[in-house]
C-alpha cells in the first residue's frame, strides 16, 4: 500500500469520527445544554438530530420526564407541639435546563438532596402551624397543595426544577410515645368493655325478673282458667246427672248400684263384710230396688 493511499484512509477516518462527533440525538424524554469550554451556549436543546463543534463542544443530556424522590421520614412536632413521623415523597421534573445545570452542575443526586432540605423546611413550617387533627385528616389536601405551590415558586426560581406533587404515605406516632398512646388505648378499650357488660348483664337481669314475672302471671292465669273450667265442668257433669236422675230416678239407682257392685267386686281377693240385707244390696235383693223391711231375711 502507497503512502498516498495509507493518507486518504486516515483522513476518511479522520472525517468519519469528527462526523460522529459532530453529530447527536437527543430523545423526547430528554433535555440538553451545549457546553463550550464550560459555557453554556446552548441552554435549551428540543429532542431531534443536532450538530455540534467536534472536540470543542460538550452536550450534557437529562432525563425530563417526572421524578419520584423518596424522601427519609422525618419527625415534625404540630401546633399543640405533638411529635409526629411523617413518610413522604416529591414529584418533580426539569422546567428550566440552565438553571438546573447551573445549580445543580446537572447532578440528579445533588438536585434531590436539596430538594429533600427545602421539602423538609416546608414540612416542619406546615405541621407547626397546624393541629395534628388537620394534618393527619381534617386539611391534609390543603397542606400538600399549598406547600406544593410554595416549593414550585421556590424551586423554579433558583433550581430549575418544577414540583409536581407532595405526598405524605405514613403519618406515625415515635416509638417512645406510640407504646402510652397504645397503653391509654388499651386502658380505654378494657373501660369501654366493662361499661359494655355491666350494662348487659344489668339488662339481662331485667329481662330475666321480667320473665319470670310473666311466667308468674302466665301460671295464675293458667290456673285460675283451669279452676274456672274444672268448676264449669263439674257443674255441668251435675246438671247433666240430675236432669237424668230426674228422667228416670229408678233406673239411674239401678245403674249406680251396678257401677259400686262392678267396682267393689271385680277384683280377685277382696273380702267385704256387710249385711245382706243392707241398701247395698238393694238391686240384688229385688230387681225392683225395692228396700227390705228391716225384719225380713
Amino acid at each position: 500500500m502507497s503512502n498516498k493511499s495509507f493518507t486518504t484512509i486516515i483522513l476518511l477516518l479522520a472525517v468519519v469520527i469528527a462526523a460522529m462527533k459532530s453529530l447527536y440525538v437527543i430523545n423526547e424524554t430528554e433535555r440538553a445544554v451545549v457546553l463550550r469550554f464550560g459555557e453554556v451556549v446552548n441552554a435549551d436543546v428540543k429532542p431531534g438530530l443536532h450538530a455540534k463543534i467536534p472536540f470543542i463542544d460538550n452536550v450534557r443530556v437529562f432525563d425530563s420526564r417526572v421524578l419520584t424522590m423518596d424522601s427519609t421520614p422525618q419527625r415534625y412536632l404540630t401546633l399543640e407541639k405533638k411529635a409526629l413521623i411523617v413518610d413522604s415523597f416529591v414529584k418533580w421534573n426539569i422546567q428550566d435546563v440552565e438553571k438546573y445545570y447551573t445549580a445543580t452542575s446537572g447532578d440528579e443526586f445533588q438536585a434531590a438532596k436539596i430538594l429533600a432540605a427545602r421539602v423538609d423546611t416546608g414540612l416542619r413550617n406546615q405541621f407547626g402551624s397546624r393541629t395534628l387533627n388537620q394534618v393527619v385528616s381534617g386539611k391534609r389536601d390543603e397542606v400538600m397543595s399549598e406547600l406544593t405551590e410554595k416549593l414550585t415558586q421556590a424551586t423554579e426560581a433558583e433550581l430549575g426544577i418544577r414540583v409536581r406533587d407532595i405526598r405524605i404515605k405514613k403519618i406515625d406516632l415515635p416509638p417512645e410515645v406510640s407504646q402510652s398512646v397504645y397503653e391509654r388505648m388499651r386502658t380505654e378499650r378494657e373501660r369501654e368493655a366493662r361499661e359494655l357488660r355491666s350494662r348487659g348483664k344489668e339488662l339481662a337481669e331485667g329481662i330475666k325478673a321480667d320473665a319470670d314475672r310473666q311466667r308468674t302471671i302466665i301460671k295464675a292465669n293458667a290456673y285460675r282458667d283451669s279452676e274456672r273450667i274444672r268448676g264449669e265442668g263439674d257443674a255441668q257433669a251435675a246438671s247433666i246427672y240430675s236432669r237424668a236422675y230426674q228422667q228416670d230416678p229408678q233406673f239411674y239407682s239401678f245403674y249406680r248400684s251396678l257401677s259400686a257392685y262392678k267396682n267393689s267386686l271385680g277384683k280377685e281377693g277382696d273380702l267385704m263384710v256387710i249385711q245382706p240385707d243392707s241398701d247395698f244390696f238393694r238391686f240384688l235383693n229385688d230387681p225392683s230396688g225395692a228396700k227390705s223391711s228391716s225384719g225380713e231375711k
